[in-house]
């Protein structure tokens, strides 16, 4: 009889095990634990790690250190049922349900800008050409002058140089860069868009990677020269950097309607040009849900304190929605601490 209970009990912990390992395989429980799991555009991992700080010692919530990787890679790792609660990107087409699948919760919320600008290091210095094009474009900046600037671009995308731009269908600091480039043809080149664009990919001046922080190390150690990143991330990685015309650096939310007119062609179709905003949402089918609002509240209520980071908070966040306002979310629109800026796509 013993024996037999010994098989029946023997029995019953396999079954119990083999459902046990079907479940948490199904991704039913998604993420089993309580610490809130957040992914970020690599530029910005050591601003959302200063965010989830403030958010565990306001809340007591656990959270895990910021994952960090180029904004539409994040975005496809999440639509497999990676464990996360929150993304936070610097491309609002990243958010797109193409994207995020299942986890798509079809809004998110700009709470600071950022600009985009070219970085160089103590070894770009030591290049004679590289330092002659760092004396350009800041002659052209102080005179801002159209001849000055021309010659800048030209010298940068002659080939003599190598230029790091980070992959445009992994990294929205890519395809920003080459749009940058083509308003850089239409402003200093008589309009001719493409000028700059062709040109350094004729002359193989670019060096490219998955997201732009895996070029910084190139950079510091002079295999490039100069490298296409936002001012914030040069600046938390101690880099010395060319700041670009307002019209080139996507830092200005009152020109969207001219970097709207310029664009790049992706893997998953044509995107265009807009002022770097930095964005947040919840995710959708989350395992965590009243931790990953309540961070998103805590982020726009307190966006003031990345100034530090190089960021330029925005004083009233604008939400982009494809449905129906969260109902937690209206207290903020009614402190006039959040608006409605459109849709997704």
């Amino acid at each position: 009889m013993r024996k037999s209970y010994a098989l029946i009990t023997a029995v019953l912990v396999a079954i119990v095990v083999t459902l046990s390992i079907a479940v948490f395989d199904s991704g039913l429980f998604g993420n089993n634990s309580d610490e809130l799991i957040t992914y970020s555009a690599d530029a910005y991992v050591q601003e959302t790690n200063y965010l989830l700080r403030g958010y565990h010692n306001v809340s007591g919530v656990n959270v895990e250190p910021d994952k960090g990787g180029g904004s539409y890679t994040d975005a496809r790792e999440i639509s497999q049922n990676d464990p996360a609660n929150v993304f936070i990107s610097v491309a609002l087409n990243s958010y797109d349900r193409s994207y995020l699948g299942p986890r798509y919760s079809g809004w998110a919320i700009a709470f600071a800008s950022d600009s985009l600008v070219i970085a160089y290091s103590a070894a770009s210095e030591q290049n004679s050409s590289a330092a002659s094009i760092i004396e350009q474009f800041h002659s052209a900046y102080t005179a801002n002058s159209t001849a000055l600037y021309k010659g800048a671009f030209m010298n940068l995308t002659s080939g003599k140089v190598k230029v790091g731009i980070s992959n445009p269908n992994s990294d929205p600091a890519g395809f920003r860069a080459w749009i940058s480039l083509e308003i850089a043809g239409y402003e200093y080149d008589n309009g001719n868009r493409s000028y700059f664009e062709i040109r350094m990919s004729q002359n193989r001046g670019n060096v490219s990677a998955t997201s732009a922080a895996d070029l910084v190390s190139p950079l510091l150690e002079g295999d490039i020269q100069f490298l296409y990143i936002y001012r914030s991330a040069a600046i938390a990685k101690g880099l010395h950097y060319i700041s670009l015309p307002p019209e080139l650096n996507f830092g200005n939310g009152g020109l969207a309607s001219f970097y709207v007119q310029f664009n790049y062609t992706l893997a998953t179709g044509v995107i265009t040009g807009s002022p770097i905003y930095l964005y947040i949402t919840a995710l959708a089918n989350n395992s965590n849900a009243a931790s990953a609002d309540g961070f998103v509240s805590y982020v726009v209520n307190n966006n003031n304190n990345l100034t530090k980071f190089g960021l330029i908070p925005l004083k009233t966040s604008i939400l982009f929605t494809n449905v129906t306002v969260p109902s937690w979310l209206l207290p903020l629109q009614e402190s006039g601490k959040l608006k409605i800026g459109g849709a997704i796509d």
